[in-house]
């Protein structure tokens, strides 16, 4: 059975629907809750993919969370070992930081609510993210942002208000600076925690709309359908020995 690795940096942000379509597809998962105290492995022994949820603190908040830096660490470890990497929203700015890029506070404030992304040609050969649709919707929430991407990343997709929307770095960890994780309460609960960001929601997906619950639940309907094939993706490369995982990419350049 595929063994998948699952940081949780916060509590406020859960595998949600991201837990069936990963079990579904044969995972096996190893759940670990550093905000609890559960240790961080020190290596990738039996471990066959590594997925990094997201968070309220910042990438480098070592201060505040000081066991930052050991899950930056086995971001960086599964990249050079190439155990496949899915990294979301937090987790995507930790794995660029480990990796050699840069994060930022937005210049340009947060991003927030059901959106869209938009694939650049890079992802039309990319075994994780070939088979999206070409704008694909995603849930933002985010003050946050990857400012620079590791040298050597294929950037996979982006939007208007954040360049780095979606990336790969080598030949199988992935960043995603969007949600795909979340539930229609999940993502109610984060605008009520941060009404600053909430409000710059749109109006219908917002919890003041009388219209916000069936929005956002149609919203995560197809949120599903466009996702879980991805999860389904990401636990089936996790099953190739790292020998073959660059011989996936079709055309792709890197060592």
């Amino acid at each position: 059975m595929t063994t998948l690795l699952v940081l949780q940096p916060s509590a406020i942000d859960p595998l949600g629907p991201l837990e069936g379509w990963l079990t579904g597809a044969g995972a096996q998962l190893h759940l670990v809750r550093p905000f609890v105290g559960d240790a961080v492995p020190a290596d990738l022994t039996g471990v066959d993919g590594v997925v990094c949820l997201g968070g309220e603190m910042g990438a480098a908040d070592d201060a505040e969370h000081p066991w930052l830096p050991s899950v930056r660490a086995v971001l960086a470890a599964a990249v050079a070992q190439r155990v496949p990497v899915l990294a979301i929203c937090l987790g995507a700015q930790m794995l660029a930081l480990a990796c050699g890029g840069s994060v930022r506070t937005m210049p340009q404030g947060p991003e927030a609510g059901v959106r869209l992304v938009a694939k650049r040609d890079a992802a039309a050969q990319d075994p994780l993210l070939a088979e999206l649709p070409f704008t694909p919707d995603v849930v933002q929430f985010h003050s946050d942002d990857v400012s620079r991407l590791p040298a050597g990343a294929t950037l996979l997709a982006v939007s208007p208000h954040c360049t780095n929307q979606a990336f790969r770095v080598g030949p199988s960890a992935w960043g995603l600076q969007f949600h795909i994780e979340t539930s229609p309460e999940v993502l109610r609960a984060w605008m009520d925690d941060e009404p600053a960001v909430a409000a710059l929601v749109p109006r219908s997906q917002h919890p003041s709309s009388e219209r916000s619950v069936e929005v956002l639940e149609r919203a995560h309907v197809d949120l599903a359908q466009t996702w879980e094939p991805v999860a389904r993706r990401f636990v089936g490369l996790c099953e190739h020995p790292p020998a073959e995982r660059r011989n996936l990419l079709v055309g792709d350049g890197q060592p």
